[in-house]
C-alpha cells in the first residue's frame, strides 16, 4: 500500500501534527506479526478507534513514512499500540518486526482516519464485521470499544487467517469471548488449515459471507452496522454480498490497505475524465504560511510541493490515509483516488494532494 518516497529535508517537520512516542514494549503476536506500545505521551495521545498513526523513520539514510492501524481501544487499553505483519521484501515492516525495541523513540504523526463511530451506552447494535489478514488491526479496537462502551450492543466477527498459527491477536480475543460470552461472536475461516481444524475453511466467497450475514442477523432486534477491513477480495466480496442482501451502503465501514493509482489514472484517461496536462501555478497555504508554485504534468500537487521543500503532511500517497488532505478553496483537480475522504468531506472541497493533479490555473489549497 505504502509507497517510498525520498522529502529533500533531512529532518521532518516538527509542526503541530508531529509528536514523538516512546516504544513501551513489542509483543510478538505471531511468527511474522508484532505489537508496539507506546508510552503514553504528555498530553495523553487522542485517538479514535479504527484510527492510524503515520511513522516516520529513518532506515538507511532515508526518511521513509509508514501507516500503521491502532489495535488499540482508547477506552480500554492505557497505551495506545500498532501491530505491524511482515511483508516479503517490505522495508519498514521488517525493520519493524526486526529492530525495534522498548525505549526507542519515533516521530509519528497524529492519528488520522475515518473508519471509525461513535459509541453511546444507550445503543443497541450488532457490529458485524469481516476482518482479512492484518486486517484485524483496527478491527480489534473497535470491537473492544464497542463491548465496553455499548453493554446493550454486540459484536459479531468474521475472521479470515490463514492457519491457526497466524490468527493474529488469538490469545486476546479468546479472553474477550470468555469476559464478554454471547455478546461476542467469533467464526474463524482458515485458507489453509492443518488436518486438525474443524471450523470454517477455503477461499471466503459470498456463499458464506451469507451463512455468515444470515447466523448474526436472523431474529435479531438489533440495528446491523457492517465493518470490513483486509485484502482487496475479502472487501469487495464482503461489500458486494451485503448490497446483494439489501444493506445500505452508507451503513457499511471500509478501511482499504491498498490503491493503485496508476491503473485508475489510465482508466480516468481512456475515459476522457482527466484535463489536459498542462504546466499550473498553486498556491497552498500551511500553518499560516502561504506558498506558490507550479504543478508540471504527471505530477501530483504534493510531489510538486514537496520538490520546492514545501513541508506539505503526507504519509501513504496512495490516497487513502488522508494525511495530505487539503481545503480546495478555488480551481479545480482531478482527484484520482478519493477512498481516505468521507462523502462529506469531499462534498465541503476536501481533496487529497497526494493523489490530485492541476486541472484549472486559480487553484488555492488550504492545509490545516
Amino acid at each position: 500500500m505504502f509507497n517510498l518516497f525520498k522529502r529533500k529535508k533531512e529532518e521532518p517537520s516538527k509542526g503541530s501534527q508531529y509528536i514523538s512516542l516512546k516504544v513501551r514494549e513489542v509483543v510478538k503476536e505471531t511468527a511474522d506479526t508484532v505489537t508496539i506500545y507506546f508510552e503514553q505521551p504528555e498530553p495523553y495521545l487522542d485517538y479514535k478507534p479504527g484510527q492510524f498513526l503515520t511513522l516516520i523513520l529513518e532506515i538507511d539514510g532515508k526518511e521513509v513514512r509508514r501507516s500503521y492501524s491502532l489495535c488499540t481501544s482508547p477506552f480500554v487499553d492505557p497505551y495506545p499500540g500498532i501491530s505491524v505483519k511482515r511483508v516479503t521484501g517490505g522495508l519498514v515492516s521488517n525493520y519493524l518486526n526486526d529492530q525495534i525495541r522498548p525505549g526507542k523513540t519515533i516521530e509519528i504523526m497524529k492519528p488520522l482516519g475515518n473508519f471509525t463511530v461513535p459509541f453511546h451506552s444507550q445503543n443497541k447494535r450488532n457490529f458485524v464485521m469481516v476482518a482479512g489478514g492484518s486486517g484485524i488491526t483496527p478491527i480489534m479496537g473497535i470491537l473492544k470499544s464497542a463491548l465496553i462502551n455499548e453493554p446493550q450492543s454486540k459484536v459479531s466477527l468474521l475472521y479470515c487467517s490463514r492457519n491457526e498459527e497466524q490468527i493474529i491477536f488469538k490469545n486476546a480475543l479468546e479472553g474477550l469471548q470468555a469476559k464478554y460470552g454471547e455478546r461476542l461472536e467469533i467464526v474463524h475461516n482458515l485458507s489453509q488449515p492443518s488436518a486438525a481444524w474443524s471450523g470454517w475453511s477455503g477461499r471466503l466467497d459470498a456463499t458464506k459471507i451469507k451463512e455468515f450475514h444470515q447466523k448474526v442477523t436472523e431474529n435479531s432486534t438489533l440495528e446491523p452496522l457492517f465493518f470490513v477491513c483486509g485484502p482487496e477480495g475479502i472487501m469487495d466480496a464482503s461489500k458486494e454480498t451485503w448490497v446483494s442482501l439489501g444493506v445500505a451502503s452508507d451503513n457499511i465501514l471500509s478501511e482499504s490497505f491498498y490503491s493503485d493509482l496508476d491503473a485508475k489514472e489510465k482508466e480516468m484517461e481512456a475515459a476522457g475524465k482527466l484535463a489536459p496536462a498542462l504546466t499550473r501555478e498553486v498556491e497552498v497555504e500551511l500553518e499560516g504560511q502561504t506558498y506558490k508554485f507550479e504543478v508540471a504534468p504527471g505530477k501530483t500537487i504534493l510531489e510538486a510541493g514537496l520538490d520546492q521543500d514545501v513541508d506539505m503532511p503526507y504519509s501513504c500517497q496512495s490516497g487513502l490515509c488522508t494525511a495530505c488532505r487539503g481545503k480546495l478553496i478555488s480551481g479545480k483537480v482531478d482527484m484520482i483516488e478519493d477512498a481516505g475522504l468521507s462523502p462529506g468531506e469531499i462534498a465541503d472541497g476536501y481533496i487529497l494532494c497526494c493523489s490530485s493533479k492541476a486541472a484549472s490555473g486559480d487553484i488555492k489549497i488550504i492545509i490545516e
